[in-house]
């Protein structure tokens, strides 16, 4: 009867193989590592903060997103950097105290984080700690003196800057005549930005020459005078070229202190920052 034959048919379905079933899963990863890495590459992508260069704005164990459209796209934009292409692609110009995602000039497979302190052009020069401009320094208001984030036990001194934009944000100082609080002039090549930590005296920035073993230039030349009256210990920065820039800080998603560790789950919850969840870096 037809009722039988209705019923009969479930059972004459072919069933998939092994095989095919792996396939499937195989495919479902695929399109899903596909969707990630599109998402990556032309709109967010997340860092984790790790070291104390830009307290207080970043904390060290602040995971933060990073948007890759605001600067246009470039071959850093990629995972693994492929020399596929050069320069920009729908590039746009990242402004003065932007919070900067960038492959470092001497070694493009570490990324670094800091504040845009020089466009191309720009005249940089750090006297006393007072960062100047084209021979206009920037305006700061001493905020009065908090426990390190890094080291409770110190104190560290904020002041407030404020750009002619009216962008603030807060630096910290740890002290007179430190390294590099004393600079000549820093002219910005065109091409190449000048970026600084916010914790002036914890950061290997752009004051600092990238080169100390006479290398061939790395696409930003750093002039030699510049590097006179600085004694460096460690290899920095230098300028960054425009190519380099992998994205803009938008937003501190979540946040740990020091003593969270992944192969501790109770830590996730006890050592959480929550006042910096969901935090908004502009």
């Amino acid at each position: 009867s037809d009722s039988a034959k209705a019923a009969a048919e479930p059972e004459d379905e072919k069933k998939p193989s092994a095989v095919e079933e792996t396939v499937e899963i195989i495919k479902t990863v695929v399109y899903a590592l596909a969707i990630a890495l599109f998402l990556r590459v032309l709109f967010f992508q997340p860092f984790t903060i790790p070291s104390e260069s830009m307290e207080p704005a970043l904390l060290k164990g602040d995971y933060i997103i990073v948007s890759k459209w605001s600067y246009g796209y470039s071959r850093h934009s990629i995972p693994f950097s492929p020399p596929i292409f050069s320069g920009r692609i729908f590039g746009r110009d990242p402004e003065r105290g932007d919070i900067v995602v960038f492959k470092l000039p001497r070694d493009p497979s570490v990324d670094f984080i800091k504040r845009l302190i020089g466009l191309p052009g720009d005249r940089i020069q750090v006297r006393d700690g007072v960062v100047f401009v084209n021979d206009v320094a920037i305006p700061r208001v001493d905020a009065g003196p908090i426990p390190d984030p890094g080291e409770p036990s110190l104190t560290v001194e904020q002041y407030r800057e404020t750009m002619a934009s009216g962008r603030t944000y807060v630096t910290f100082d740890r002290g007179p005549n430190g390294q590099a609080d004393n600079t000549q002039v820093y002219t910005v090549p065109q091409g190449c930005y000048f970026m600084m930590g916010d914790n002036r005296d914890n950061s290997l920035d752009s004051r600092f020459d990238p080169d100390l073993q006479g290398k061939p230039d790395l696409g930003c030349a750093f002039p030699q005078a510049a590097s006179d009256g600085i004694v460096f210990m460690q290899a920095g920065v230098g300028f960054v070229p425009r190519e380099n820039l992998v994205g803009k800080a938008q937003i501190i998603m979540l946040s740990w202190d020091k003593d969270a560790s992944i192969f501790k789950p109770w830590t996730w919850f006890m050592n959480a920052r929550p006042s910096r969840f969901f935090h908004g870096l502009y």
